[in-house]
């Protein structure tokens, strides 16, 4: 029997995330005498308890979400527009997230934080957990499964909260990925192909590439949480095409923040208009996330900056026109200290001859997933860079300019993770309502629908964390800390979808003609780039605890 909803769900939901924030300022306060003895962060005490401190990294992601969660249910409410739809995997989710901060969270599949690692007493979310509980049965989570499949093929819940402006944006770029994108996606990947110039140059005149960039540049003036809609949109049709923008985004953001008056006016029009291709060549073979070992080097000589070194996992790169190239331009530096930012131009290579530049050479790099844009690997041997294309002209920044970039590059890498979960939710569902077994749909079995509304919760919140995250960036204000937190959470949730629908197809979904197989391979990547998932729990954790001192 579907439990009746409460009398006071927003109540309900804001004292999940008030319980949720109490055990988080109890382990807060137990770590940091661990790791902050004397007052001050011991890095290497935070290094060897990595357990414990991704951990907190973790329940604080779950305790943000639970409070937006909440934030955003209000907000329905007081508009007369919160419905069952959205309010029971609301419910579902304050429900899962206090029971796994009682009982145990997933870092990973095999690495489980639990109250004692953290210093907290659970006792306090048993009365709440017991609350909610109703809420999380199966008879519960069919009644979402039935909700989800009243909703197919409208955008409402995935645009549910969002300002008139912003839904229009929703609709009309799901519409434009049913339409261009879903029905081809599948066959780019099987036959590793690139996006097609097409699509691309689509995506161009409807403002893609400028989305964020002022109108005085020919961009479209919009914020974050457009960006976030965009990039969701594309992605839940072809994380490939929703990552075109991804590139343009962090040079737009560079060169606007850090760029000459010349360097602007040069680039960012090019760039807005989709002219110029950007791609973002940090990565070398042994300077993955530890970017102050990098050891590509440009010297000075007669006007122009010469490159020598190796890059490695550098997407889009063959067809880009522009690379934000990252290169140490102090030979007696050992650190970050040393690095600088280039604005590189090239000529545009082709799958025969990638590479067409004087002092450049480099390869592809056979994917499993993630292949509609291609990554590469760069030799640089002398190729010229001319001086006056040094980011803003100074040298020694590279680093704090591209430190600068990277909450917008994970509020969007976030938005990517959803559209890639909400596309497995997707197929998962249509399968399971098509798929007959035992002479029913396979979503009338319990297993079935209780993946199926874990899927829809999950998603629901990270939705909110990433729409948190992109309005702080709007507002200015700093949002590393909330923007790790979205692309910890999503890009876990979208491997988890993706996992969970493949399992509902069964040996169907093993095959690589479905779709869904290419999800899972498509959805592996969020955990490791735009900062590894533990990399990303160790700033995260770094952050809480220098501010509880």
């Amino acid at each position: 029997m579907t439990p009746e909803l409460p009398t006071d769900p927003v109540g309900r939901l804001q004292a999940a995330a008030e319980v949720a924030e109490a055990c988080l300022v109890q382990a807060k306060a137990t770590l940091s005498v661990r790791f902050s003895p004397e007052g001050r962060l011991d890095r290497h005490a935070l290094d060897a308890g990595q357990h414990a401190a991704h951990g907190l990294a973790w329940a604080a992601a779950y305790g943000e979400t639970l409070r937006q969660t909440a934030a955003w249910a209000g907000e329905l409410a007081a508009a007369g527009a919160l419905d069952e739809a959205s309010l029971r995997p609301a419910l579902l989710l304050a429900h899962e997230y206090l029971s796994q901060l009682a009982g145990g969270l997933p870092m990973s599949q095999g690495e489980m934080v639990r109250p004692a690692d953290l210093g907290f007493d659970p006792a306090r979310l048993t009365p709440l957990i017991a609350e909610l509980a109703p809420h999380a049965t199966s008879p519960a989570k069919a009644r979402i499964v039935a909700l989800l499949e009243a909703a197919r093929g409208q955008p409402s819940l995935e645009a549910s909260g969002l300002d008139d402006t912003h839904q229009a944006i929703s609709q009309q770029f799901c519409d434009f990925a049913r339409e261009k994108i879903t029905p081809h996606a599948h066959g780019w990947h099987l036959r590793d192909e690139l996006i097609p110039l097409p699509l691309i140059e689509e995506l161009a005149a409807l403002g893609v590439f400028g989305l964020t960039l002022p109108e005085v540049y020919g961009g479209a003036g919009l914020g974050k949480v457009a960006m976030c809609v965009v990039s969701e949109a594309l992605s839940r049709g072809y994380i490939g095409v929703g990552s075109l923008g991804t590139r343009s985004e962090i040079a737009a953001e560079l060169i606007l923040a850090h760029g000459t008056d010349d360097q602007k006016a040069q680039l960012l029009p090019a760039i807005a208009s989709g002219a110029m291709l950007p791609t973002a060549v940090f990565t070398e073979p042994e300077a993955g996330s530890d970017l102050g070992s990098l050891r590509t080097r440009a010297v000075l000589q007669d006007g122009q900056w010469r490159v020598t070194g190796a890059k490695t996992w550098i997407t889009h790169a063959a067809r880009a026109d522009l690379m934000t190239l990252l290169v140490r331009t102090d030979p007696d530096s050992r650190d970050h200290r040393g690095l600088s930012m280039l604005l590189a131009r090239k000529p545009r290579g082709t799958d025969e001859a990638p590479f067409p530049a004087q002092g450049m050479s480099g390869g592809e790099i056979a994917v499993i997933g993630y292949r509609g844009m291609k990554e590469y690997e760069i030799a640089f041997d002398g190729f010229a860079v001319p001086e006056a294309d040094l980011l803003g002209g100074r040298g020694g920044q590279g680093f704090s300019q591209l430190m600068a970039t990277f909450e917008s590059a994970r509020i969007q890498t976030a938005a990517r993770a959803i559209g890639v979960a909400q596309n497995a939710l997707d197929l998962a569902l249509d399968y399971g309502l098509a798929r007959r077994q035992f002479g029913q749909a396979l979503t009338s079995f319990p297993r079935v629908s209780d993946k199926l509304a874990m899927m829809a919760a999950e998603i629901l919140g990270a939705r909110r964390l990433a729409w948190f995250s992109a309005r702080a960036k709007d507002a200015g204000r700093r949002c590393d800390l909330e923007a790790g937190m979205a692309k910890l959470t999503a890009a876990r949730i979208a491997w988890a979808c993706a996992d969970n629908a493949l399992q509902i197809h069964g040996g169907t979904g093993f095959a690589v003609e479905q779709p869904v197989s290419r999800l899972l391979a498509d959805a592996r990547i969020l955990n490791i780039f735009e900062g590894a998932g533990e990399i990303q729990a160790q700033v995260i954790a770094r952050r809480l605890l220098e501010g509880a001192n």
